[in-house]
């Protein structure tokens, strides 16, 4: 633990630097519709593994929840016609909450008992004392671990999937924009909101966290599911989760649901998120065969490039790319292991040099409709959707 709080120390440096000094500014001005959307669609399509494979492990709970979830957030809206939207504002809430009910009295009929552990492990509420063995109340406070230790070979595997972090959460900010109903994110904004990543992944490693932060794919399409983007609305959960983040009994019963209820969760959110990078395909020309290349191609190495690795994984025991040097060897895997960034950096590539000297390009990429929002103070919705709160744009200017 106190290796990992060292590593996640030295690896907040990236985001921090690449975001609040404008670097990733630079980088994501190049960003066009056709480019993004094998990074926003990869960023939640790359997650698949999560969805039904696990469901799977405990059919019986988590295939209920997919069918009441669908029923709730997309069918009874209609059926009952109601003006108010509240079925599929808390579907997830309602469908939760009645198979958490029900896998609770499996568990206490004994439905699981003498099953394999994979089993019990998977549908299970009451796994290994979870709510018993955690105490009431906890703080946490910086380096509850003790002194953070340094190693150069960890703090470059973590800043490896730092950079990952940084390329799936742009895809994840520019999913939001589009189910909020905001404009195209500005270059600068993007920018800052890396920045702040990098100080939630330095908090990460002083509190002593086991991972570091990256923008909430999940909370991305279920802001498409309920069609809530109120920044308050994002306040006040953030206020209850600080609060019982310090109660050590209501995290247990929360880690006491069972897997399969969350990944049927991830079935709907995650499509959502694909989705909005799919809807970016309105800006591109679908005709030329540019457009068509790129999109295919990149979409393809997204799957296939990750499947490669995590296979040779598998069969070896060490990744295709296996030297003397085991931080360059975790570096590679961990950047090649992930869909969206193989993807976004194959399609940005091809899209910034592939004939990109012909008249047409920037029109089949779409580039023409986001040339307007290429700065903040060009288009006055900016202000709108994009300034910080309590006038911190003060001292975290959008240029």
């Amino acid at each position: 633990m106190r290796g990992i709080q060292g590593a996640l120390l030295i690896a907040s440096l990236f985001p921090m630097i690449a975001g609040f000094l404008g670097f990733w500014r630079i980088v994501v001005r190049f960003l066009s519709p056709l480019s993004a959307v094998p990074l926003v669609t990869l960023t939640g399509l790359g997650l698949y593994q999560l969805g039904f494979p696990k469901l799977a492990n405990c059919i019986e709970v988590g295939l209920p929840l997919l069918i009441l979830l669908v029923f709730l957030s997309q069918y009874l809206p209609l059926i009952a016609k109601s003006k108010r939207a509240i079925f599929d504002r808390f579907a997830v809430l309602f469908s939760v909450a009645l198979v958490w009910v029900y896998a609770e009295v499996l568990t206490v009929a004994g439905a699981y008992d003498g099953r394999p552990q994979i089993t019990q492990l998977s549908c299970r509420t009451d796994r290994s004392g979870l709510i018993t063995a955690a105490p009431w109340i906890r703080f946490p406070y910086p380096f509850q671990w003790g002194g953070p230790t340094f190693h150069a070979g960890n703090a470059f595997a973590v800043m490896a999937a730092t950079f990952v972090a940084v390329v799936e959460s742009t895809g994840t900010f520019i999913a939001a924009s589009r189910y909020g109903s905001a404009t195209p994110i500005p270059p600068s904004v993007l920018s800052r909101g890396i920045g702040w990543q990098g100080v939630a992944i330095f908090l990460d490693g002083m509190f002593g966290a086991v991972s570091g932060s990256t923008a909430s794919v999940e909370n991305t399409g279920l802001l498409g599911l309920t069609r809530v983007g109120s920044r308050r609305a994002i306040q006040i959960s953030a206020g209850f989760m600080l609060f019982f983040s310090v109660l050590g009994k209501f995290g247990a019963l929360f880690a006491s649901i069972p897997l399969p209820i969350v990944a049927a969760i991830y079935c709907i959110l995650f499509a959502y998120v694909a989705s909005a990078g799919l809807s970016l395909l309105q800006f591109c020309n679908l005709n030329s065969f540019r457009s068509k290349f790129i999109l295919g191609f990149s979409l393809f190495m997204g799957l296939s490039v990750p499947q490669y690795f995590k296979e040779y994984v598998l069969l070896t025991g060490h990744g295709p790319v296996h030297t003397s040097t085991i931080s360059f060897n975790n570096i590679v895997q961990v950047i090649f292991q992930s869909p969206a960034t193989v993807a976004a950096i194959v399609a940005f590539f091809l899209d910034c040099t592939l004939d990109c000297a012909h008249s047409s390009t920037r029109t089949d990429s779409g580039r023409h409709w986001w040339g307007k929002f290429r700065s903040f103070h060009t288009d006055t919705r900016s202000e709108e959707f994009y300034s910080l709160p309590y006038n911190l744009n003060k001292y975290f200017p959008s240029l």
